[in-house]
């Protein structure tokens, strides 16, 4: 996987979301940076990281996680998602409460019972949604991409300009005209260039559903946080997360859209 390294110390590996890149956190990089070893990747099929040669689903892209952390020497690293990737997150530390619970029998992709992630922060996980949320979720993310495809020629014009960069990303940020055009231009371009973009989506909305860890069997720090104003994952959708996950802290981010590191980078830091 395509990775970038900033600053020293105990390492912190961030994983973006649907059509992102290790771009997707280059709001809150250098902050982060300043006390922690910051590890941003391209997960397969986005970036510069090819996809993967088989299927792309969550069960995929952990599996890849897993071998990564694994074989770069990081297992336990503290772990931080945004949405598609804030429940990969997730999944690794249900994976992790499986392969280490009473039984003791769980196996991973490289049958090592070594937990893979420590602490971890999703935010603003997508998989909570309703079954008549989700045709809103898939329908409006199609669209999304479909527009910004058909549009990348115009693109630096549109982020360029507070008016059109408010209508382009009002689903994704509640002050969308507050954005640094740069950061908006380079999510938009990565975002309509993933190769592995419309398979993901699919699964994401019709494929496997997210399971849950039982109280008492994540052991390490787990925060899930999200925005009040989110329009991509509902608020409301956090009540299911904590079903499913009833040892996390949840964080809300006030006046904060579906991505907290571009409303609120320094709450987020």
């Amino acid at each position: 996987m395509n990775t970038i390294r900033r600053g020293a110390g105990k390492p912190l590996l961030l994983i973006h979301g649907l059509g992102g890149s290790w771009k997707s956190w280059q709001t809150i990089l250098d902050d982060l940076a300043r006390e922690r070893e910051v590890i941003a990747l391209d997960l397969p099929g986005s970036g510069e990281t090819p996809p993967l040669e088989g299927p792309a689903n969550i069960a995929t892209l952990c599996d890849a996680l897993t071998r990564y952390i694994r074989e770069n020497h990081l297992a336990g690293v503290d772990v931080v998602g945004s949405s598609m990737g804030a429940r990969l997150v997730l999944e690794l530390a249900r994976r992790d409460a499986n392969r280490n619970g009473a039984n003791g029998n769980g196996n991973d992709v490289n049958g090592d019972n070594e937990p893979v992630v420590g602490a971890v922060v999703s935010l603003d996980p997508g998989g909570f949604w309703s079954r008549t949320q989700v045709p809103i979720f898939y329908n409006s993310v199609k669209t999304s991409v479909k527009l910004v495809r058909l549009l990348q020629p115009v693109l630096p014009f549109l982020t360029g300009n507070p008016l059109t960069r408010t209508l382009l990303l009002s689903q994704f940020s509640a002050a969308p005209w507050k954005l640094s055009a740069s950061v908006t231009l380079d999510e938009m371009r990565t975002f309509a260039a993933s190769p592995s973009f419309d398979e993901i989506l699919d699964n994401l909305a019709y494929g496997e559903k997210q399971r849950g860890a039982p109280r008492g069997s994540i052991r390490k720090p787990l925060v899930i946080g999200w925005g009040r104003r989110d329009l991509v994952c509902f608020p409301g959708q956090q009540r299911r997360a904590l079903q499913l996950f009833p040892d996390a802290k949840l964080h809300w981010f006030d006046g904060c859209g579906h991505f907290p590191q571009w409303d609120a980078p320094q709450e987020t830091v």
